[in-house]
């Protein structure tokens, strides 16, 4: 297994949905980065289930950390951090273990592992690892924040149901409106900009209803990131994100920008026009989601994930026993999220904040979060 991603700052995950505890190691933090205790608590509060659109598994992520921080800042040491499970139920998984979940990791992993794997509600697979990333992504966006850089990610879709599109907020004109929304998604357990909870909610409680789950599409924007931040060709700034956001197992589909919708456009139609405003250069649309030639533009970098129904259903499926080498009906038991488009957003804006910490340090030097 390769459980680290970065450079110069590098996180490490550790840990097993069914296993004493999950965990992350940042390395090469800058020292005396200021380490706030009860935001990352906060963050993990919005990653937390909390009603009938979530996991019934209720875990109270009483994070410690171990090492790395001293009165109240980084040491300049690796920072570990680690989060108890205590609410599992692994007698769930036991007359279930040799039969493929569809869309799971189950199969790949007993072919890779050869049946080391744990496989107590996906192992080292499982979404609890997410936790240790919003964790240690909290020092990573106070990090940032101090350099007037902000993440917000918000669900852009889910059951036909829209939210506003940042894209749409391209024009500098926008810039500050758009600043509004991303500061009003953090806020937010669930994060959406329109007053569209409800109807997401029962968009959800449907599929629920029927022993089925629902996908989605969120949206991020990061705001005041500087220009020339990327090392073209193969560690694009597009390059080093979506490297990140396609870990998380529940994402498949990245695009920048408009993205996708380029292959229906003209030239004169995709192209950002540029323009000196307050003395800097800008652009009148923002259609490239920030980048240019794999470089950060000045411009808020903005893009949208597909989130995948949750594989985890209670309709009966066909698979196979891969221990016994024959086709098998599948019920599954257990406590799973008919939708996971509300908790991934902070996972999402928490992985992308270790990213970009990684880019500006190896870009503008170690010392530059400090």
């Amino acid at each position: 297994m390769r459980n680290s991603i970065g450079t110069n700052v590098v996180l490490t995950l550790f840990g097993e949905s069914h296993g004493p505890a999950v965990g992350a190691v940042i390395d090469g933090l800058a020292a005396g980065i200021p380490v706030d205790q009860d935001f990352i608590a906060s963050q993990l509060s919005k990653r937390r289930p909390k009603g009938p659109v979530d996991t019934a598994r209720r875990e109270k992520d009483q994070y410690q950390i171990l090492s790395g921080v001293f009165n109240g800042r980084t040491t300049g040491a690796p920072l570990c951090i680690i989060i108890p499970n205590e609410d599992v139920r692994s007698a769930d998984y036991e007359a279930t273990k040799s039969l493929a979940r569809p869309s799971h990791a189950d199969y790949v992993a007993q072919v890779k592992y050869g049946g080391f794997q744990d496989y107590r509600g996906g192992g080292h697979f499982s979404g609890r690892v997410t936790a240790a990333i919003v964790a240690a992504g909290a020092v990573a966006i106070k990090a940032l924040e101090a350099k007037g850089i902000r993440i917000g990610t918000h669900i852009l879709e889910c059951g036909g149901v829209r939210d506003t599109d940042f894209n749409d907020l391209g024009s500098p004109e926008s810039a500050d409106l758009l600043e509004s929304f991303v500061k009003a998604v953090n806020e937010k357990d669930f994060p959406v900009v329109e007053d569209i909870e409800e109807a997401i909610t029962a968009r959800i409680l449907e599929a629920k209803s029927d022993s089925d789950s629902i996908g989605g599409m969120i949206q991020t924007a990061v705001t005041g990131l500087e220009p020339g931040l990327g090392e073209p060709w193969f560690d694009s700034l597009e390059g080093v994100l979506s490297k990140a956001l396609f870990s998380i197992g529940g994402i498949k589909g990245v695009e920048f920008g408009s993205g996708f919708g380029f292959a229906r456009m003209k030239g004169s139609e995709a192209n950002d026009s540029f323009c000196m405003i307050d003395g800097k250069v800008r652009s009148l649309t923002n259609h490239n989601g920030g980048i240019n030639g794999g470089i950060s533009n000045g411009m808020p970098v903005v893009f949208n994930c597909a989130v995948k129904p949750t594989p985890s259903i209670a309709k009966e499926q066909r698979t196979v026993d891969f221990l016994k080498g024959q086709d098998a009906p599948l019920c599954l038991k257990g406590r799973h999220d008919p939708a996971i488009v509300r908790r991934i957003c902070i996972v999402v804006s928490s992985l992308v904040a270790i990213v970009l910490c990684d880019v500006l340090a190896s870009s503008r030097g170690t010392d530059y979060l400090k």
